[in-house]
């Protein structure tokens, strides 16, 4: 049997947003590109404020209804819309190769990890709703009970729109919130159109997830409006801040997903081949446009040379271009404005002393796997986040230096430590200032049950997973109950 195309015919969603259906925005159009090749998709519809305002007045009152919905009954929805993303797999990660310039392996796994996303987020709505609680009074029943927050706008970026959106919309909806997702106007079909369909096919109940691509504008909107309860946001930490600061003025609650510049941290015992492997998947993996990205490798001085060798032999190894070509491992920069901040990082960082081992050559939005060695604190490769396919190597002699340098940056997103003597690797990882810590393994990992979040300039801590999603997307209501009202002494 044919499976019924989600994105295609455009006419449903071309210059259109979602908001109790497809209509007409008040912001114009955007063409959407294919990054590799710039050619046109189609074009999406871009929200304008006042849009903006009538989806959440809208979603405000489809959510009271929805918040009534048992549980179990949320989570069928929910695990509808995880099995439709299974069906829909290959035409999804089409459409996120074509948006993104990831290569297919990994447009494929952000299918697969967001179906499982939605999955154990369809869970949520049959946990327990709250507990019975101690009280110091005889004949007071005390309860603390979970409900929703309301609604929650999703602010999403362009790297890995799917994988990103899912791990909010899933439990937002699961603990009973509407949802108004605005993706990045340069991957809103992948990051918003294929949400809307799916949640159609999945049968959510209308006037609940809304979809309002845009800019700053957009944005900005979606964060202060009065009927908007909470911001979730994955982005630069420019941004962040701006929202951080925005929400904390209306006191409302903000998630913050923010950048990185993650130390990889490969001790003198480390398997040198092994570490290089994985150093290299760190940073070259998307080109390097993760947050999660080894940014920076720290390396003892002893092995620095064979690492910066066997790291180097396998970024030649790598084949750039268009990733709809399955023997390339590395695609494009998402723009023009991207590739020329990557190219600025390296110039400077090499006219400061530092040396290209291999790569350093961009070719339009296509940048070669570089590695970079004699890289020191005050280089831009080392103080920046790069958001490309740059390795930088700098060495260090102590573990203690190991940990100072990792620790200088006010980012705190992840960190690796690689090394043969796990309790050696433990004590520098206790050391660490970040939100994730990986022990033997890179730095680019996502799964949906550790808690994935950051610290300092990276965010304001555990964010998205099954430990933490509950909490994360519901407020907590403490009830009493008396047979009685007592005795008060006036």
């Amino acid at each position: 049997m044919t499976t019924k195309k989600l994105l295609t015919p455009t006419d449903i969603w071309s210059a259109k947003i979602y908001s109790n259906g497809w209509r007409d925005p008040g912001l114009g159009t955007e063409e959407v590109t294919e990054k590799a090749t710039g050619a046109t998709l189609g074009e999406i519809g871009i929200a304008s404020p006042e849009d903006v305002s009538v989806a959440a007045a809208t979603a405000r009152e489809a959510q009271k209804e929805w918040a009534k919905t048992p549980g179990p009954r949320r989570g069928d929805v929910l695990r509808e819309f995880s099995r439709l993303m299974l069906v829909h797999a290959d035409e999804l990660a089409d459409q996120i190769v074509r948006e993104t310039g990831s290569i297919r392996a990994k447009a494929q796994w952000e299918v697969h990890m967001s179906a499982r996303e939605i999955l154990e987020a369809g869970a949520l709505g049959s946990q327990p709703l709250g507990v019975l609680t101690a009280s110091a009074e005889a004949g007071r029943q005390s309860i603390a009970r979970r409900i929703p927050v309301g609604v929650i706008g999703v602010i999403t970026p362009w790297n890995s729109p799917f994988i990103l959106g899912s791990r909010a919309i899933g439990p937002a909806l699961a603990m009973g919130n509407a949802v108004i997702l605005k993706p990045d106007s340069q991957t809103p079909v992948a990051g918003g159109v294929s949400f809307a369909r799916l949640l159609e096919e999945a049968g959510l109940p209308p006037g609940l997830f809304h979809v309002l691509p845009g800019g700053a504008e957009t944005g900005a909107a979606l964060v202060k409006e009065p009927l908007v309860d909470m911001i979730s946001f994955t982005g630069s930490t420019r941004v962040g801040r701006q929202i951080g600061s925005i929400a904390g003025g209306q006191l409302k609650r903000v998630s913050l997903e923010l950048g990185g510049n993650n130390p990889y941290i490969v001790l003198d015992d480390a398997d040198i081949e092994a570490a290089a492997s994985a150093g290299a998947w760190g940073a070259f993996f998307h080109q390097g446009q993760i947050c999660l990205t080894a940014g920076r490798h720290l390396v003892h001085e002893r092995i620095a040379g064979a690492y910066a060798e066997a790291l180097a032999r396998k970024a030649k190894a790598l084949v750039v271009g268009d990733p709809f070509d399955e023997k390339v491992q590395v695609g494009p920069i998402i723009n023009e404005r991207q590739a020329a901040n990557v190219d600025r990082i390296v110039a400077d960082t090499l006219v400061k002393g530092a040396k290209v081992l291999t790569g350093g050559s961009p070719n339009g939005l296509f940048f070669e796997p570089t590695v970079l060695t004699g890289v020191r604190p005050g280089m831009a490769a080392f103080d920046e986040e790069i958001f490309g396919p740059v390795a930088p190597i700098t060495t260090f002699r102590t573990d203690d230096e190991a940990v100072e340098l990792a620790n200088a940056s006010e980012y705190g997103l992840a960190a690796a430590v690689a090394s043969a003597d796990l309790a050696r690797a433990q004590r520098v990882a206790d050391r660490l200032h970040s939100g994730v810590i990986h022990i033997n393994d890179q730095t680019v990992l996502h799964e949906v049950y550790g808690p994935i979040g950051g610290v300092g300039a990276s965010g304001n801590g555990f964010n998205h997973s099954t430990l933490t999603n509950a909490d994360q997307f519901s407020e907590w209501q403490w009830i009493t109950t008396r047979s009685h009202i007592p005795a008060y002494p006036f």
